[in-house]
Formats: structure tokens, sequence, C-alpha cells
């Protein structure tokens, strides 16, 4: 089953308006869930961590902060970010207390936050529900904020995806995704086209696109 759910109605909603949809059914459905495959693969990828402290990601879009908490128990430093304050008040209280002081949230729209210099940014399923007009401006300020050696995790909806039809959606198609990492290595790249269900119980057809991929130096 996919962790796929609907937009708040509004490209402008805010973190108040948000609390009125879905979003924290969702949470409370998947916070047990574990994490994804790429946030595991693009973590083991850096192996151990170095001698001066610990590695920092960016988690944007946590929910309830199953890939946080994963990466916090690798040992990660993670700054949370989610557009609803349930996720993060989901994930502080999952969060065991001896990792707690590796960890900070924030709560803002994708669109409004900076994303500040890390090793890895992990953005699963958050990207999709960007609006159009904002998209490719908001995948350069998440690259811009990996340095060489760094790395990018997430999963995309593909052009095949139910999603792709669907207001306040964007979904490009895999060539253009390629594109949009020019100047990073492939390590992991997976495709998928399948019918299912969305974490809340509705019928979907998926096209998933899952990607961890490396800054190489210029």
């Amino acid at each position: 089953m996919t962790d796929h759910i609907q937009p708040p109605d509004a490209d402008e909603a805010t973190a108040d308006q948000a609390a009125d949809t879905h979003w924290p059914d969702y949470y409370e459905i998947t916070a047990e869930r574990p994490s994804w495959t790429t946030t595991k693969t693009a973590a083991e990828a850096f192996g151990e961590h170095p001698t001066e402290g610990p590695r920092f990601a960016v988690d944007l879009g946590c929910g309830a902060g199953r890939d946080t908490r994963e990466l916090l128990r690798r040992g990660w430093r993670v700054l949370a970010t989610d557009m609803t304050p349930e996720g993060p008040e989901t994930l502080w209280r999952l969060t065991q207390a001896e990792d707690r002081d590796r960890l900070e949230t924030e709560v803002s729209r994708l669109q409004d936050f900076e994303v500040p210099v890390c090793d890895l940014v992990n953005a699963n399923l958050i990207l999709p529900f960007q609006p159009a007009d904002d998209y490719e401006a908001t995948w350069q300020r998440i690259l811009a904020a990996i340095p060489v050696g760094g790395r990018f995790a997430g999963m995309l909806f593909g052009d095949q995806d139910q999603a792709a039809d669907e207001e306040g959606m964007t979904c490009p198609s895999p060539a253009v995704i390629r594109d949009y990492l020019d100047g990073f290595d492939i390590e992991y790249w997976t495709e998928k086209e399948e019918d299912g269900q969305t974490a809340l119980g509705d019928d979907h057809h998926f096209h998933l696109i899952e990607i961890v991929a490396i800054r190489r130096e210029a």
C-alpha cells in the first residue's frame, strides 16, 4: 500500500487551513510505518559518521516522522519540516528521548522554506504537492543546498500517475526529473506503475519514481 493522499484544496493553504483537511488522519495511519527505502538507501550510502560529529539531514514534508526517526536512530542530526503542526508534534512524541537533542522541527510550506546546506535532503512524497508555477524553482532551492558529496533522496509521482490530472499536483516525466538532477550521479532509481490504494483506502493508479542521487564534483 502506498501512502499517497490528496493535497489541500488550495495552493495557498496555510498550516491552519491544512489542519482542517485529512492530513492529521494520514499522520495517524502512517506514524508507525517503517522508513521509505530511499531514505535508508541514502543513509547507508554515506557509511560511518565523520569523527567531527553527526551528519545533517533536512526532511521535507516529514509528516509523523517515519524517515526522520530512522535517521535519528542512525545518529544523524535532522531538521524536519511539514506544512502542519500535527506532523512535527507527532514526530516529537514518537522520538526517543535520547535522540531529541539532534532533532529540530519547523512548520512551513515547502515553497516558503529556505533549505539550509546539508548532507542529505530527504523529500519523499512532498514534491508532487507543489504548485506547477513554483515546481522548478523549488527543485533548484533544494538542490542548491546539497554540496559535493551530499545526496538527494526522494519519491515522486511520474506523469502517468492518476494525480497528474488533479489540480494542484505536479507530476513530471522521468526525463524531466533526470534533467533536474543534472550535476548529480544517480545511485538508485526505481520506477513502477501499478493500481493500488492510498493510505486512506482510496483506489489510485500510481506511477512512482524513487531516487537517491549524489552531487558530483563539477
